[in-house]
């Protein structure tokens, strides 16, 4: 038998929520792999149309979810533009390479710490792509608080040349921000551990 309601939940990044019944009634459990594949990423607020059955935990969980006649045009998720190359994008890189230099002329140079920087960079450019398969796919997302961790750590080159090349996370305005924030907190970091100016030990003693 199947059901209408409403999307009121949705928690995209562990890919499950819950559907309100337009009969009302007991909020009902569903996740990602029970929507249509193709059909982009469910959003609050749509209508749906569903059958239920008892979930192993014995509550009431979603299947064969689809999307109303009238709906499934506008849930085509459009593709995701990349963000405009603006001055900031463009010279952002070209940018910390010259407080590199200027951080290894002023104090040291320590390969380490280069190769960390490439080796996150690459590995935060294969999350990204790897989350946007799963976008597409319909599969279980990256948490975005991953993202900023790798992005923080120093694999912001990496993140920013995915959101350009891959077209991914560029379309929701508090994730680019906390994005900035991230690369705004590691380049301070980079130069203060370096000045000595962190209580920690300088690279030089770290990794010599």
């Amino acid at each position: 038998m199947q059901f209408t309601g409403k999307l009121k939940t949705w928690h995209d990044d562990r890919g499950f929520g819950f559907i309100e019944p337009n009969l009302g009634g007991q909020e009902i459990f569903v996740h990602i792999k029970s929507f249509p594949l193709g059909t982009g990423r469910p959003k609050v607020g749509q209508q749906l149309v569903f059958e239920v059955a008892m979930g192993k935990n014995g509550k009431k969980n979603a299947h064969s979810v689809q999307y109303p006649v009238r709906s499934r045009v506008a849930n085509k998720q459009k593709p995701e533009l990349s963000a405009d190359w603006t001055l900031t994008r463009i010279a952002s890189i070209p940018g910390f390479m010259m407080i590199y230099a200027f951080v290894a002329w002023k104090w040291s140079f320590v390969p380490a710490v280069f190769i960390v920087y490439i080796a996150l960079s690459l590995t935060t450019f294969l999350v990204y792509a790897f989350d946007k398969s799963a976008a597409v796919a319909g599969r279980w997302r990256t948490q975005e608080g991953t993202l900023h961790m790798l992005s923080l750590a120093g694999g912001w080159p990496g993140a920013l040349l995915a959101q350009q090349l891959l077209r991914h996370k560029t379309s929701k305005d508090s994730f680019i921000a906390v994005f900035w924030a991230t690369v705004a907190l590691n380049v301070c970091g980079f130069i203060a551990w370096h000045a000595g100016l962190l209580p920690f030990p300088q690279p030089t003693r770290l990794f010599g």
